[in-house]
Order: structure tokens, then sequence, then C-alpha cells
């Protein structure tokens, strides 16, 4: 999901990385981490899903041995270029959405799309791009969360939407709450045009997934929200889950992408992230969403937890 092309400004040698402010704050690198070969930083982007993923990330590396800071920035661009020269080290990602990045930079915002539903073939793809920019995946986990649309309760039932196909009961265009390069992406504003007829006269750009598109659905400020599947608070907030009827969207299995000169030295991270993967699965994200939006937990608690219940730290 999940990226608009806003540039780093500088970026510093591997050996003396650049700090990122843990937690919430804003989209910028700040500081310098320090030397120590033992620290690491994970990065994501800044939704509740994501921040889980740093959180759970976090707490294997740091029973593996290592230091390890966080950040979660509103789009992918912010932090791939650090990502690729090494100023951080992993990000925590989505396979085929870090795969089109990827095949934009070297190809065009225009580049025919790789990325598939089949997560091998698109893990394939993925190194195969990462090679010219330092980069490389882990094991995708089980756990996978897709692209997804929504409509209000009201709307679904009052004009039998109930599936991506039938957005054209709303009229030659809709409008659209989304992450801020919806217009630019194919498995967004321009799929859904190019696979479902779907004319989307503005984005408006209130975030993945955030509260703010969601309420924007529900106030009818917009036609649609773009949210993950595996988010535990559209029924509550009286929002239906669009059937991608056409199977659209490709592979967005949870992904480690590493530094791969940083992953030469660090096999005891990689399998410490690895081992995650295997475990965390689709039902069990959703749970932990869950267990933030709606439970109001904190997404540290909430990552610990599960860990210890898996017998992973």
């Amino acid at each position: 999901m999940r990226s608009n092309p806003l540039r780093l400004i500088a970026t510093a040698a591997l050996a003396l990385p650049l700090a990122l402010t843990a937690g919430c704050g804003s989209d910028s690198f700040e500081g310098d981490s320090g030397s120590d070969a033992g620290s690491v930083t994970v990065v994501s982007q800044k939704f509740t899903e994501a921040e889980v993923m740093t959180e759970l990330y976090k707490a294997v590396l740091e029973d593996a041995g290592y230091k390890v800071s966080t950040k979660n920035f509103t789009t992918r661009d912010i932090y791939i270029k650090a990502l690729s020269s090494g100023d951080v080290q992993i990000a925590a990602d989505y396979l085929s959405s870090m795969t089109e990045e990827l095949n934009r930079r070297a190809n065009g915002k225009d580049a025919e799309p790789v990325a598939s539903p089949d997560p091998d073939a698109t893990v394939a793809k993925l190194d195969e791009l990462g090679k010219d920019v330092g980069l490389e995946a882990l094991d995708p986990a089980k756990a996978e969360d897709a692209n997804g649309f929504v409509v209000t309760q009201k709307v679904s039932d009052a004009k039998g939407v109930t599936k991506l196909s039938d957005l054209t009961k709303l009229g030659s265009s809709i409008t659209l709450a989304a992450a801020s390069d919806c217009p630019d992406r194919p498995e967004c504003a321009l799929g859904l045009k190019s696979v479902y007829g779907v004319t989307v006269s503005k984005v408006e750009p209130l975030g993945f997934g955030s509260p703010e598109t969601k309420d924007a659905v529900k106030k009818g400020e917009v036609d649609l929200g773009e949210v993950g599947t595996t988010d535990a608070t559209l029924e509550s907030n009286g929002l239906v889950l669009l059937d991608d009827d056409k199977d659209w969207q490709n592979a967005e299995n949870l992904v480690p992408v590493v530094n791969s000169e940083w992953l030469k030295k660090n096999d005891k991270a990689a399998k410490a992230l690895n081992e995650l993967s295997a475990t965390l699965t689709t039902e069990d994200l959703a749970t932990l969403i869950g267990k933030v939006d709606t439970e109001r937990e904190v997404p540290v608690d909430v990552a610990t937890a599960y860990l210890k219940d898996k017998g992973l730290i």
C-alpha cells in the first residue's frame, strides 16, 4: 500500500547512520544513532498495522541482542532512500507495494507492473529490482494485508454496492480518501479506472486506513476510502469492505525488506525476523490491530504479549 515522492534532503554513510525518533513525530531523520554494530533502525509507515509490525520486529531483534529504534512515516518514499544507503537497516513493508515502488524507481512511473498474486514470484522480482539499490527481502509472513476499499453500510444497502464492480452504481466518477500517492498507483486510483472502469475525480490525501479516511467516508465527505483488508474496526465504524471480484490486488504479505550490505553481517537478525514471519498469520494480525484500534491497547504491549504467547521472545 502505501507511499508520494517526498525526498530525503541528505543521507550519511553506513558507519554513521542517522537516528530516527522512536514512535510518532515529524517525517524526518534527526540526529545520530551512533556507530554501534549492534544498533538497528526499523522503519515503516504511519498507521496502526505498520506500528504493530515495527514493534514486533523491534521485540524479536532486541531478544536477539540488538539495540533497536523505530520510526513510522506517512509514506514509503520518505525512508526508502535511507534504507538503500544503509542509514536505516530494515523496513516492515508490503510485498507487492515495495516491489512496484522499486519498479517505478527503476523504470519510470508508468512502468509495466511486475508484482502478482504469487508471493514467491513477487519476492523474486523484488530481489531482482533490489540488487541495483542494495535491498532484498527476507521471508514474507503468512500474514497478508492487501489494499481494500470501503463504503458506508448505508450506501451499500441503499445502492447494492458490495463489490468493486458495483462502484459504477455511484455515478460516473467518485471521490476517494486514501494515501497521498494513490493517484499514481496501479493498486489504487489507476487500477480502479483500468480494472473496474471507475473514474476517481478527487483523492483526499487523508492516509491509508487512517481514522481521518474512515471518518471522511462515514460523514459522506468522500464516496470511498482506502483501507487494509485486515482492518478490525470496519464493522464498528459502519463500513463495508468491498469484494475485489476481479482479483485485482497482488500479494501483499508483510515482509522485512533489508539493506543487503547490513544483512551480510547480521544472520541472527534475519533468523529472528524469519521466525516471526513463519508464525504470523493474517488472523493473528487482524486480532492485534483490533486490540489497538478497538480495545485501545498500545502497539508495544500488544506485540510483546503476542510474541511471548508464541514463544518467540
